[in-house]
C-alpha cells in the first residue's frame, strides 16, 4: 500500500489533473514509444525500411545526398562523345596515311560518282553551301532571340563560327586530293559540316516550339541529302562526308556536357549556401 498517490503527470504536461494517455496502437508508432528504441515500431524489432535514417536532398526527396539536388549525372553523352572522337581519329588517320580504309573509300567514290539525275544531285549538294544553309540558321536564331532564348541562340551562332575554325586547318593538314581533280584540301567536307551545324542548330532552336520529333529528323535528312549529293556529283569522297559528320556530331554533345556540368556546379553552390 502506497503512502503517496501516483502522480497523473506525463512527460511534457504541466497539469496534474489531466488523464493519462493510453498507449494504444496509433500512439505506439510515434517515435520512441514504449521504449522500443525504434522510431517506427512498438514491438522492438528494427524497421524493414529505415525511413528515419534516410537523407533528403535540397528539396526533400529521399535518397539524395545533400548538397547536390536533381537527377544523377548521366554518362551516356560522354560515352557517345568518346565513340565519335575515336571514330573520327580512326578515319582521319586512315585518310592521312593512305591506309586500306582510304583506298576502299576512293574505289567506292569512283563507283558512285555520276549516279543519279544531275540536276537533283547538284541541288542536294548545294544544300550545304553558305548561301542556302546560313539563312536558315539565321532565321532560327532570330526567332529564338525574339522568344527570349538568347543563350541558346548564341550557342548556335558560336557552333557555326567554329566550323571554319576547325575544318580549314584540317583541310590544310590532311591535304587530300579530291575526286577527278588534282586540287587538294577535300577532307573533311566543308559543305557537309556547314549543313549539319546550320540545320542541326536550327532544329534544336525550333524544337521547343515545333517539336523535336519534327525538327531533328528534318535536319538529319537535309544533312544526309547534302552528303549524298556531294558524293554522287563527284565533289567529295565518302570519307570526306563521314569525317565531317563525326566531327560536327560532337558539337551538341560537348554543349550538353558543359551545360549539365555548369548546372551541377550551380546546384552544389546553392546547396552549400542553403546548408
Amino acid at each position: 500500500m502506497r503512502d503517496t498517490p501516483r502522480s497523473q503527470e506525463t512527460a511534457g504536461e504541466t497539469d496534474a489533473g489531466h488523464p493519462q494517455r493510453r498507449f494504444g496502437r496509433a500512439f505506439a508508432h510515434i517515435t520512441g514509444a514504449s521504449g522500443s528504441g525504434s522510431p517506427h515500431r512498438s514491438d522492438g524489432r528494427p524497421p524493414q525500411t529505415p525511413r528515419g535514417a534516410r537523407h533528403t536532398g535540397l528539396y526533400g526527396r529521399p535518397g539524395t545526398p545533400p548538397p547536390v539536388p536533381g537527377r544523377p549525372f548521366s554518362l551516356l553523352p560522354l560515352a557517345v562523345l568518346a565513340v565519335l572522337a575515336a571514330l573520327f581519329a580512326l578515319v582521319t588517320w586512315q585518310v592521312a596515311a593512305g591506309g586500306p580504309l582510304s583506298t576502299a573509300d576512293e574505289r567506292l567514290g569512283r563507283a558512285l560518282a555520276g549516279r543519279g539525275p544531275e540536276p537533283l544531285t547538284e541541288l542536294l549538294a548545294d544544300l550545304g553551301s553558305m548561301a542556302v544553309a546560313l539563312p536558315v540558321l539565321a532565321a532560327a536564331i532570330g526567332y529564338a532571340v525574339w522568344r527570349g532564348q538568347r543563350v541558346r541562340a548564341l550557342t548556335a551562332a558560336l557552333a557555326m563560327a567554329a566550323v571554319p575554325a576547325l575544318v580549314v586547318p584540317l583541310k590544310l593538314w590532311i591535304d587530300r586530293p579530291g575526286p577527278f581533280t588534282d586540287a587538294t584540301g577535300y577532307y573533311p567536307s566543308g559543305h557537309t559540316a556547314t549543313a549539319m551545324v546550320a540545320y542541326g542548330g536550327a532544329a534544336l532552336l525550333l524544337a521547343p516550339y515545333a517539336g523535336i520529333r519534327r525538327t531533328v529528323p528534318a535536319a538529319a535528312v537535309l544533312t544526309l541529302a547534302t552528303g549524298a549529293g556531294l558524293v554522287l556529283r563527284g565533289y567529295h569522297w565518302p570519307l570526306d562526308v563521314a569525317g565531317s559528320v563525326l566531327l560536327c556530331g560532337m558539337f551538341p554533345l560537348v554543349a550538353a556536357v558543359v551545360a549539365r556540368t555548369a548546372r551541377r556546379i550551380r546546384g552544389s553552390r546553392a546547396g552549400r549556401t542553403g546548408g
